[in-house]
């Protein structure tokens, strides 16, 4: 099952859910994650805050969705507002799409243990999320059923 987070600029929440799910995935799930409008570079503190959760990181890059025609992901997650409202490539017109609209935690504004608190709590978030497919991925016996599976809880996350 390939999965594509898409998150507009791709470097925060999306880096974020690719990083989770292909740790906690294994085999079950190969995922990817992509923008519209891709800034280049992920966020150093979604870098700091997974290496600290014990996330690899090194392979990690802001790319546009362009970059993922060939992909061919089975499911299509959208995790901020903005991009939820944008017109996918016609090339994930097979995907699933589903919308998880997680909270920025790059854009959080405080102390160092506030904004820490916000990456803690959306890390939690996805580490739910991405456990519940990963227990859908891995008891499905056709690529049919499991994107139906991942879609009907994607939707429900």
């Amino acid at each position: 099952m390939k999965i594509l987070y898409i998150c507009t600029h791709n470097r925060c929440r999306s880096i974020l859910s690719e990083a989770i799910t292909n740790q906690l995935a294994d085999w079950a799930i190969e995922a990817r994650s992509a923008g519209s409008q891709p800034v280049g570079e992920v966020h150093p503190l979604s870098l700091r805050y997974l290496k600290e959760k014990g996330y690899p990181t090194n392979d990690l890059t802001s790319q546009s969705w362009d970059d993922f025609e060939d992909f061919e992901p089975d499911v299509v997650i959208t995790v901020c507002d903005s991009a939820a409202g944008e017109s996918c490539p016609v090339y994930f017109g097979k995907s699933c799409k589903v919308h998880w609209g997680l909270a920025d935690p790059s854009k959080v504004e405080g102390s160092e243990e506030t904004i820490s608190r916000a990456f803690d709590e959306c890390i939690h978030e996805i580490e739910n999320r991405v456990s519940k497919l990963v227990t859908i991925a891995r008891h499905c016996n056709s690529r049919e059923s499991l994107q139906a599976a991942l879609c009907q809880a994607g939707a429900q996350a």
